[in-house]
């Protein structure tokens, strides 16, 4: 991705991650200018969603430890993609961020 695609992108990939409600408005909003960077972070935040959403049902009706586990996990991928949007960079989160691009390929093209 080039600069100006990163540098329009920017403010509405960091929507996405604030909430839930984000990620709805950052999707919306990106419908038009389908920008780039901004659909990359669209789709790897769903797929975080996805991933606290386990971790919570894993919490309430499996395993109250695994179900930490997963969220701490979640939560750490959700910081490391949240710094990679401050950093202007474009990366994939470790072992599930390929699956994300691909899973949800339709946001954003």
């Amino acid at each position: 991705m080039d600069s100006t695609t990163i540098k329009n992108g920017r403010t509405l990939a960091i929507v996405s991650h604030i909430t839930f409600v984000g990620l709805i408005i950052s999707v919306v909003m990106n419908a038009d200018k389908k920008n780039a960077f901004t659909s990359f972070y669209n789709r790897q935040m769903l797929g975080l969603i996805i991933m606290l959403f386990i971790a919570q049902i894993t919490d309430k009706y499996i395993n109250g430890t695994l179900g930490y586990i997963l969220w701490l996990i979640s939560a750490i991928a959700w910081l490391f993609s949240f710094i990679n949007i401050l950093q202007s960079k474009a990366t994939l989160i470790p072992y599930v961020g390929e699956k994300f691009q691909e899973w949800f390929a339709n946001i954003g093209r």
